[in-house]
């Protein structure tokens, strides 16, 4: 299930931090990799968990992958959430 995977994929810390740095622009694995404590073939690790979970898309820019967040993947995520912020019959 997507969503699943989307929570699987957020509940890392490092995951969490590059989808901060992603909500402030696109970035390449090196520009991404500058700002954790982790080797950049690492952050690639990461950057795939959150490509698969539908939260991060990929562009080739000529040798370079430029990442950025998936506003369709956090869409339906926040969709599936919102449903739990509605008022339940009978309360």
């Amino acid at each position: 299930m997507m969503f699943s995977d989307a929570f699987v994929a957020i509940a890392d810390p490092n995951r969490r931090y590059l989808l901060e740095e992603l909500r402030r622009g696109p970035k390449t694995v090196n520009e991404l990799a500058a700002g954790l404590p982790v080797s950049r073939p690492a952050v690639s690790q990461h950057l795939k968990v959150l490509l698969d979970a539908g939260l991060v898309n990929a562009k080739a820019e000529g040798t370079r992958r430029v990442y950025t967040v998936s506003s369709a993947g956090f869409l339906r995520l926040n969709i599936w959430l919102d449903q739990f912020w509605e008022t339940a019959p009978g309360e």
